[in-house]
């Protein structure tokens, strides 16, 4: 848990540097060096935490890689670094010049923000093109901060990580692909869905007509599968409070504010519609006595809609650059898909 709530504050320290940092010197020095002295390594003893690792490539003598971290005298982690203001795009193929030559089992590529992980799993002592991780420090997942832990210097098992870099790469790639097909449904997504369930000929009005549907019909059941999750974490929840407060006699003040089924319902469709464009565990709601509020990181100066179900004209407000809402009247919760866009246009104004 220590780990856990250091590497969290050290997001936010990103956050908070990220924009006062214009140089690759500063990126290592602020950025890169810290991190790696959060995961246990002593960052000053150039035998274990090595900077401006000597890496010959071809004919090219004196070629240096940026950090090196050592174990008995050899690389088993190259560590390129570039400044917080540059892509990483065009940079890997310079760790995949110094991968070739050295005996590391892992490239890091980062920029102090972005980290990719690399390895040899399509070809042995040859980088794959490919990253088999990345960790964004400014939407920093508890998946990530499971997979950084496993390169924390007292944790770190070249053989046990690179037996699972595999599947991490593959499924992150997969995760890509439906992603990409949940924002738009492909062609051949949408014709591999009407295989079983359609039986004329799939020509391309078809396809235009059921794309539409098909991406209607994912949303809907990514909603569904969070919101069963959800209601049975909220149900072992109350049931374990009322186990709790079986014995308690005392009065309770009854609250005013009653969260409705439907409210939380309309929550989960806004956070399904918003998936991808930021982390869904930043997207929160707050309920008071007179709206239903959903923002974004819980602040109430970021809101991203609110919802006022309560009466016979339900209704879904939308602010606008300056704050104020725009009252939508909706029929029912179904309409709130039509206003996928303006939602994202709001939730991008905070990034």
């Amino acid at each position: 848990m220590e780990f856990i709530e250091s590497l969290k504050q050290f997001s936010e320290r990103v956050t908070m540097l990220k924009d006062t940092i214009s140089t690759e010197e500063s990126t290592k020095m602020s950025l890169v060096v810290p991190l790696f002295q959060l995961l246990g390594y002593d960052v000053f003893n150039p035998s274990e935490f090595c900077p401006e690792y000597i890496a010959d490539v071809g004919i090219k003598k004196g070629e240096k890689v940026d950090y090196a971290i050592l174990e008995d005298g050899q690389p088993t982690i190259l560590i390129e670094c570039k400044s917080c203001s540059d892509q990483l795009d065009k940079h890997s193929s310079q760790l995949f010049r110094y991968f070739g030559t050295s005996s590391a089992k892992f490239g890091i590529l980062t920029n102090g923000i972005i980290y990719r992980f690399y390895t040899d799993l399509e070809e042995s002592n040859k980088m794959d093109l490919v990253p088999f991780l990345e960790i964004n420090m400014l939407q920093l997942k508890d998946s990530s901060i499971n997979e950084l832990k496993k390169f924390c210097k007292d944790n770190f098992d070249k053989d046990k990580i690179f037996s699972t870099a595999e599947e991490l790469k593959y499924s992150s790639l997969i995760k890509g692909v439906l992603l990409k097909e949940f924002e738009s449904p492909s062609d051949d997504f949408v014709r591999f869905i009407l295989t079983d369930i359609y039986d004329g000929q799939k020509n391309q009005r078809v396809i235009e007509k059921f794309a539409p549907v098909v991406k209607r019909a994912f949303s809907a059941l990514v909603n569904e599968i969070v919101n069963s999750k959800i209601s049975s974490a909220l149900s072992a929840d109350s049931e374990e409070d009322a186990e709790e407060n079986v014995n308690v006699e005392e009065e309770i003040p009854v609250s005013k504010i009653v969260t409705t089924e439907e409210e939380i319902e309309g929550f989960y469709i806004i956070r399904g519609l918003l998936a991808g464009i930021v982390p869904v565990e930043d997207i929160v709601y707050r309920d008071t006595e007179s709206y239903f509020g959903i923002l974004y990181t819980n602040n109430n100066r970021k809101p991203i809609c609110r919802l006022n179900l309560d009466t016979k004209n339900k209704q879904l407000l939308i602010p606008d650059e300056n704050k104020k809402f725009d009252r939508i009247y909706i029929q029912s919760l179904n309409d709130i898909y039509q206003y996928r866009d303006r939602l994202t246009e709001v939730v991008k104004r905070y990034l």
